[in-house]
């Protein structure tokens, strides 16, 4: 009985292997918030990518006073670039004019789309526009939609949508003509 009591007395003393088991029992807690730190940061970088691409698609646009089908073609596949390396799935790119007649009357002139469809009804529009005194007043809307799939998963399994969007005015005309849809303003 006495050798009993001196190997337990031993044992609570003895701190040899209390490194390894504290090491053992956080090494899992501290892998998990390093993976999820790294997929939050790639999720954070590809929603400011996405942020880029829509500014890019709206100050591309409206540059132009006449748009060719080649050109929006372009325009377009431009934020596929802006994307890079965030493009294993493709953006959802649309780009349209919005002609805004009066402060209740608002109408979708043109729009184009890669990988969506092209819009049909006008989105909400700015609150200071509808008390503008000179009309009518045309907008470029620049829409950008992307899925990101994280690496390891701890956002969800179906990957996150972000999306943004812009208004613009056109730069050196008061509308941009796309030859396809609209043949003057």
């Amino acid at each position: 009985m006495r050798s009993l009591v001196k190997n337990c007395r031993q044992f609570s003393r003895a701190t040899g292997g209390v490194a390894a088991i504290e090491f053992a029992a956080v090494l899992p807690v501290m892998a998990i918030i390093f993976l999820a730190s790294f997929d939050g940061g790639r999720a954070i970088a590809a929603y400011m990518k996405v942020r880029s691409a829509t500014y890019a698609l709206a100050s591309i646009t409206n540059q132009y006073a006449t748009i060719a089908s080649t050109d929006m073609t372009a325009i377009l596949g431009a934020t596929s670039v802006v994307m890079a390396p965030y493009n294993s799935s493709t953006p959802v790119v649309t780009v349209s004019q919005i002609e805004i007649t009066s402060a209740s009357a608002a109408t979708v002139e043109w729009s184009a789309s890669q990988g969506g469809t092209a819009r049909t009804v006008v989105p909400s529009l700015p609150t200071a526009l509808k008390t503008s005194s000179t009309y009518p007043i045309y907008l470029i809307f620049a829409e950008v939609s992307y899925t990101y799939t994280p690496l390891f998963g701890f956002f969800g399994s179906g990957g996150l949508t972000f999306s943004d969007n812009l208004y613009v005015t056109p730069r050196s005309v008061s509308c941009v003509v796309y030859t396809p849809q609209s043949s003057t303003c």
